[in-house]
């Protein structure tokens, strides 16, 4: 065997040892405060960016770009994972989180100027991403240079996917839709790893977030007002 996938099997030992205990409020049913759409980029900790240790707290989808819609037979839907939660267990926080130098976005930036060649799979999940990108691409200012043209992009998307929620007849107006971007790039200044919120339910505008929300003022912040 890999001894990758020994080492594996050594750490969750480790792990069900702290949590065996931790699952007994759980065992029938969930009931999460939160759903998390993260990007599953290798270095997103998706449960540990918010320090949690807690079993039925955190209702985490995760798939290339952090998408929050798929492609059904009457068009684009909100995704089953991230809809479920809010249909079924009474969540009402969604979170969208990006992330600095999102691998999804800049391969879509890529297709949307140069073309690119992916694998069928990998395709289908740009050409989910590319509409909403498009305009995007289009309002860069054109002196930026690559990394912080994908960073803007970044926080672009997550406005998307936020938007798509919000306008989703299938997420309840009681539902809060807040925008992230977990930084492990320096690129807000603050420490890494730190969440940045860049979105609160369609409001953008930093001074008017953080005067809405004071008592996470020092976590509002964004690279691009557009």
């Amino acid at each position: 065997m890999d001894q990758t996938f020994v080492d594996l099997l050594a750490r969750n030992a480790e792990h069900a040892e702290r949590f065996e205990s931790r699952f007994d409020d759980v065992q029938d049913a969930q009931h999460p405060a939160v759903v998390t759409v993260c990007c599953s980029d290798s270095r997103v900790l998706q449960d540990q960016m918010w320090g949690n240790d807690e079993p039925g707290r955190i209702f985490t989808c995760g798939n290339i770009g952090n998408r929050v819609v798929q492609r059904t037979a009457v068009g684009e839907t909100v995704s089953g994972d991230v809809l479920y939660p809010i249909e079924h267990t009474g969540t009402e926080i969604a979170v969208v989180v990006g992330h600095t130098g999102c691998g999804a976005v800049t391969a879509t930036y890529d297709a949307l100027t140069h073309g690119v060649s992916e694998p069928d799979g990998i395709g289908h999940c740009l050409d989910l991403l590319k509409p909403h990108l498009e305009p995007g691409v289009d309002r860069l200012p054109a002196d930026l240079s690559r990394p912080d043209s994908i960073n803007h992009l970044v926080e672009y998307n997550v406005d998307r996917q936020v938007q798509l929620l919000r306008e989703s007849d299938d997420v309840p107006d009681s539902v809060t839709v807040v925008g992230t971007v977990y930084d492990f790039q320096d690129v807000y200044g603050g420490r890494r790893g730190e969440i940045h919120v860049v979105n609160v339910d369609g409001e953008t505008d930093v001074d008017r977030l953080r005067a809405d929300h004071p008592e996470i003022d020092d976590r509002i912040d964004r690279r691009w007002e557009y």
